[in-house]
């Protein structure tokens, strides 16, 4: 470094703060650390448009990055200290970069002279992270800060999005670098960045399978929402009358009031009714969708030999479930332009309105059976209707994987296009619909967040209604108190002779613990006043909690394939 620059130097802190300011990041997520003090001195003395927001754990800052990216398609940030803070980030990472999520997991450490002499919170930070993000590095000196975060943001944004980490020791942070090298492609602040297109010889292929099949059918992942091929999406399923069904990431490619629009299928969320139909097809198209174990209930359905298209912009993922009878390598939004230009001049329709109707008139029918029940404890069933009535079509719902996920997924339907339903279905965690709730609110603010869970996972997370109340967010937070961890207790009853080992715990007053963080709150036994009392919830100005006493799941119908067999 000459002369002149080092007179005008920064400090390694500055410059990851000028950098994240640079890639137009305007929040982060985290919690404070003795190796992260140059990190936060930078961020209170420089003027900056980053808000930060002090969380009460680091899963729970990566969980709120994830939120917020979802909503936003920009890039959530968090950060945490070394040590602890390092390993209780990773759980979010794992998530994100599994569910093709950008977020930036920035980490402090110590210093890199004390390495191997055994300081406190001494740890292999960039192996840890290495195997389970698109990008992982322990940056060595203040002058690489500029060019690792550039990396990192190109690294999450590009291609198939993912998770990235950066550790950031604390003499690194002290150190000096150029502030001439403070610059950002502004292309890698949202993502999908530099999205690829289409062989169009791949796309004419796909085209003349399609219109080869006598009843073809769509599956739809998240990879139309992250495109924002939500128009393009609609105007190909029109033009075809072509009939669609969706994984649980995939709700909202379509409205699920289209009458094209089967519904989530799969062994989460799905019903026999859904299932019969994905049967039926001889030809199942997949669009910005992994195949997975889920949506394809252990690759039984569409069963082996029936034939694939596949669309995705990942090509690790064509081909490594079900032998492919075209490939398109592709964004989704730019492979569906192409199509739709293509049918300009082709004229074909499969009639995939008239084929699903009758079998959304049965998935409904058995569904309202259920929603109008009186019985107590409330019936799930009961709680989705009565939420769908007092929302409005705008509002964003975020569902733990717990009892909330498959009767949301089920039976809320969207009726608008749009990711307006999220849930962490790459992993499953527990306590992350509080969170990422957190991380929505900040980067929707007009919207009405609603954030749906089972007691297991309140308890996961219920430290952060501190940083709800803090910041005065108007979420409103639904439990499913059943008392029980239900996914395995219905798993025990099914599989193992209803052998039920280790699975109930004491039931909580979720609104008392509430209230005693300053939320509004409510407890609901009675059917008949449910609905009333989240109207009022949802009105509120302010942050509140509905804890509902509900039908656990053991005893339910869930729409989960394993259970109903």
């Amino acid at each position: 470094m000459g002369d002149a620059v080092r007179r005008n130097a920064i400090s390694g802190a500055d410059a990851l703060v000028r950098m994240l300011e640079a890639h137009e990041v305007h929040h982060i997520f985290g919690l404070c650390g003795d190796t992260t003090l140059p990190f936060y001195d930078s961020l209170y003395r420089l003027d900056h448009r980053i808000q930060h927001i002090l969380t009460r754990d680091e899963r729970c800052a990566a969980y709120m990055a994830d939120g917020y990216a979802r909503v936003t398609g920009r890039v959530g940030v968090c950060e945490g200290p070394s040590g602890g803070g390092a390993t209780y980030i990773l759980p979010g990472l794992v998530e994100a970069n599994e569910s093709s999520v950008p977020i930036l997991a920035i980490t402090s450490d110590v210093g890199t002279g004390s390495k191997g002499h055994y300081p406190l919170t001494e740890l292999d930070q960039e192996g840890l992270m290495r195997p389970l993000t698109k990008f992982s590095t322990v940056v060595q000196h203040a002058t690489s800060i500029p060019g690792m975060v550039r990396c990192a943001f190109r690294k999450m944004t590009t291609g198939r999005p993912g998770s990235a980490h950066l550790g950031m020791p604390i003499d690194v942070q002290r150190g000096q670098t150029d502030p001439g090298d403070i610059w950002a492609d502004p292309a890698h602040a949202t993502f999908p960045a530099y999205p690829s297109g289409p062989d169009p010889d791949a796309l004419e292929a796909a085209l003349d399978a399609i219109f080869s099949a006598s009843f073809p059918l769509v599956i739809c992942g998240g990879g139309i929402l992250s495109s924002g091929a939500v128009s393009a999406f609609r105007k190909f399923v029109e033009t075809l009358d072509i009939a669609v069904a969706t994984t649980i990431s995939g709700q909202g490619s379509i409205a699920e009031t289209h009458p094209n629009c089967l519904g989530v299928v799969g062994s989460n969320g799905g019903v026999p009714a859904t299932r019969e139909l994905v049967q039926a097809a001889d030809l199942v198209v997949f669009i910005g969708c992994r195949a997975g174990s889920v949506t394809t209930e252990l690759w039984r359905t569409p069963a082996k030999g029936t034939r694939i298209v596949h669309l995705d912009s990942d090509p690790e993922v064509i081909g490594a479930s079900y032998p492919t009878e075209v490939a398109v390598v592709s964004d989704a939004r730019l492979a569906l332009d192409g199509i739709n230009r293509m049918l300009e001049e082709r004229h074909q329709r499969f009639g995939g309105a008239a084929a699903v109707a009758p079998f959304k008139a049965r998935k409904w029918k058995a569904f309202r059976d259920l929603s109008i029940s009186g019985d107590r404890p409330i019936l799930p069933e009961r709680i989705i209707a009565a939420l769908r009535a007092v929302l409005d079509e705008e509002a964003i719902i975020i569902a733990d994987p717990g009892t909330p996920c498959p009767y949301v997924s089920a039976f809320y339907e969207l009726r608008r296009s749009g990711r307006n339903l999220i849930s962490n279905r790459a992993h499953g965690a527990l306590g992350y619909a509080l969170p990422a709730a957190i991380g929505a609110a900040f980067g929707a603010p007009d919207k009405k967040i609603v954030s749906l869970m089972g007691d297991g996972s309140f308890g996961f997370a219920c430290g952060e209604f501190e940083t709800v109340t803090r910041k005065n967010l108007p979420i409103t937070f639904i439990v499913f108190s059943n008392a029980v961890y239900g996914w395995i207790k219905a798993g025990q009853r099914t599989g193992f002779d209803a052998r039920y080992f280790s699975v109930d715990f004491s039931r909580t007053d979720h609104r008392s613990v509430a209230e005693a963080f300053g939320l509004k709150a409510w407890r609901v036994e009675d059917p008949e006043k449910l609905q009333d009392v989240l109207k009022s919830a949802v009105e509120h100005p302010g942050p509140t909690l509905v804890d509902v006493i509900s039908q656990p799941l053991h005893e339910a119908a869930a729409p989960v394939s394993e259970w109903i067999a």
